[in-house]
């Protein structure tokens, strides 16, 4: 038909799948409430590129199989949340060096070579900092959480430059073996404290960063004392709830905090991965509309 521009033709521009479209998707448990089929497939229904990208909840017993099976079916890759980032580590045939210190995958390419597993969570974060006139370089740091997305955070804070790192986490011994691995490989000046005595030891910060669940559903307590939430201090959030605050953002906002939303660091964690599986620049303007 005359007149119809290339990218237009793309069976993807049209909103279409054809027997040539390339797989993505999400592979966790529970993956339902997820908004990045929105983010993922806006932009490539925008930049005409013949990809989709869908969830498939996965049970932990089933991920090895699910992970032959993305191989099999000449997948173009997948991101991975919880629970299996720690797991995913030990699938991929190649890991990031950042993976190797966090022990958490988030992404994983495939290529007729194998496996390579990437976390773009913690560059997600930085980016989310940046876009929010954060400036981390020396800053003190509050990190709530040990698990895999804590650790990806706790990496790419230290290639940043932040100052000190004090991470607190419910198990005092996952917060501190996250502290040694972080001082044996990248970062000296980090400390482990129990989120249940935090208030006995909470240390002055100038960001507060919650990689807890905490704030997935509006019943949850908050991931710390409410009395540390102050005006002077910033907050960033993981957790996201689509089109509403979690209890944290919207109680440092009340008190004149800065604060930075999960659907930030999901914005720019995405934008990372699909930079590795598409080889181009995504449309940053996109993905963020789709989930605003």
């Amino acid at each position: 038909m005359a007149g119809v521009s290339k990218e237009m033709d793309n069976p993807a521009a049209r909103g279409t799948i054809s027997g040539k479209t390339q797989l993505l998707a999400l592979i966790g448990q529970p993956v339902s409430h997820s908004l990045s089929p929105a983010m993922h497939n806006a932009a490539f229904v925008e930049d005409g590129l013949d990809f989709v990208y869908v969830c498939l909840d996965v049970d932990p017993a089933e991920l090895p199989a699910a992970v032959r099976g993305a191989r099999a079916l000449k997948m173009r890759g997948f991101n991975v949340t919880m629970p299996h980032k720690r797991a995913m580590a030990g699938l991929v045939d190649e890991l990031d060096e950042g993976v190797r210190i966090s022990g958490a995958v988030n992404t994983v390419v495939i290529e007729d070579s194998g496996l390579r597993g990437y976390n773009t969570d913690g560059g997600g974060m930085v980016m989310a900092c940046n876009e929010a006139g954060i400036e981390l370089p020396g800053l003190s740091v509050l990190l709530l959480g040990a698990g895999a997305t804590a650790a990806a955070i706790a990496v790419a804070f230290a290639d940043a430059g932040v100052g000190e790192l004090h991470i607190a986490n419910r198990n005092i011994g996952h917060a501190a073996s996250l502290r040694d691995e972080l001082r044996r490989r990248c970062m000296k000046d980090v400390s482990a404290h129990s989120l249940d005595a935090l208030e006995e030891t909470l240390p002055h910060t100038e960001l507060v960063v919650n990689a807890t669940p905490l704030g997935m559903k509006e019943e949850d307590p908050m991931p710390l004392p409410s009395g540390y939430i102050r005006e002077d201090r910033t907050f960033c959030d993981v957790v996201y709830r689509p089109w509403k605050e979690t209890p944290l953002v919207r109680l440092a906002r009340e008190r004149g905090a800065l604060a930075v939303a999960g659907d930030r660091m999901l914005l720019y964690q995405g934008v990372l991965a699909q930079r590795l599986w598409t080889g181009r620049e995504p449309n940053v303007e996109a993905m963020d509309r789709s989930i605003s």
